[in-house]
């Protein structure tokens, strides 16, 4: 477990300053029109920096459901989600700070789940967790790399499919009377509705799957699953 919290916070670290730097081009890459750009900028490195704090509970999420604690999973994503909810209209209308308002009530929706997912680690009732289970090794990365490959696949194929999908709508829609924003927004409005829907079912059964190979994992290796 712990050397699955140091590799996400190494990782989550390192592609925030990718992001950071190459954040011009990555909007390109996505599509962003000159019109849409600056605004992009704003959000985007706002959302950046807020990366780690996205990744690492998002990673720990699945560490508690497979401790045993459901709902205590549950409670650290839905306090992220109300923090942003409620936050989202008192920065944007309230303190008229536009898309930055709206970036900034995210990161702190996500500095909230990250706040409780952490806590939990001194709770865990599966793994003791220690200073030697952050030390790295590179069976246990191998193992933790082997449960999340899967997810990963399928989240680098959905970026490339809105990627080229945000390119096809920039060029063709420039062509039409409405321009390249508004199909671009019609389909950020669409891809959001999608990942409710995936959030709802793909992923639950997707995470139920990880979480039952963890624990026969952790029965099946008892004596080395405090390192993990």
């Amino acid at each position: 477990m712990g050397n699955a919290v140091i590799m996400v916070t190494v990782v989550s670290i390192a592609l925030m300053a990718v992001f950071l730097i190459f954040i011009n081009p990555i909007l390109t890459l996505f599509g962003a029109t000159d019109a849409l750009r600056s605004y992009a900028l704003e959000y985007g490195y706002i959302i950046g920096m807020g990366l780690p704090f996205m990744m690492i509970p998002t990673a720990l999420n699945s560490m508690i459901r497979a401790d045993g604690s459901p709902k205590y999973a549950m409670f650290s994503m839905i306090l992220g989600a109300v923090i942003n909810t409620v936050l989202d209209p008192i920065f944007i209308f309230v303190f008229h700070m536009g898309v930055q308002g709206a970036a900034i009530a995210t990161v702190l929706g996500q500095v909230g789940s990250f706040i409780v997912s952490v806590a939990y680690l001194f709770r865990f009732k599966t793994f003791h967790v220690d200073t030697s289970a952050f030390r790295l090794r590179a069976k246990n990365c191998k193992n933790v790399l082997s449960l999340g490959i899967s997810s990963f696949i399928t989240q680098i194929a959905i970026t490339i499919v809105m990627a080229l999908s945000n390119n096809l709508l920039a060029s063709y829609g420039a062509q039409s009377i409405y321009g390249a924003e508004i199909p671009l927004t019609a389909m950020g409005i669409v891809m959001k509705v999608n990942q409710i829907l995936i959030s709802i079912l793909g992923r639950y059964l997707h995470r139920c799957a990880a979480d039952h190979r963890l624990q026969l994992r952790i029965k099946e290796f008892p004596a080395r699953a405090q390192g993990i």
